[in-house]
């Protein structure tokens, strides 16, 4: 289980923009492990990073690390997530 964040920044999601993102996002792999970050916290890193312009290796260490966030982010984007995500 991972641990709950201990901050929230200004980049992070609202509940309810959350709200319109999370049908957006793909579903989780019915075979293989299962995720072990929460979504919300992924998308709120990528939003870190998109904002403060600053590289992946330097997102705080609250959030999931930083390979596993850019992972994210790269099969996302390839998937298309981020375009409808931007567009909604």
């Amino acid at each position: 289980m991972p641990r709950p964040r201990r901050y929230r920044y200004p980049s992070d999601l609202t509940d309810a923009q959350w709200a319109l993102v999370e049908p957006l996002m793909p579903p989780a792999a019915s075979i293989g492990r299962r995720e072990k970050h929460d979504r919300r916290d992924l998308v709120d890193a990528i939003l870190y990073v998109v904002r403060n312009g600053c590289a992946w290796r330097a997102l705080p260490s609250d959030y999931p690390p930083w390979q596993t966030v850019y992972y994210y982010f790269a099969r996302w984007h390839d998937l298309g997530v981020t375009e409808r995500v931007h567009d909604a």
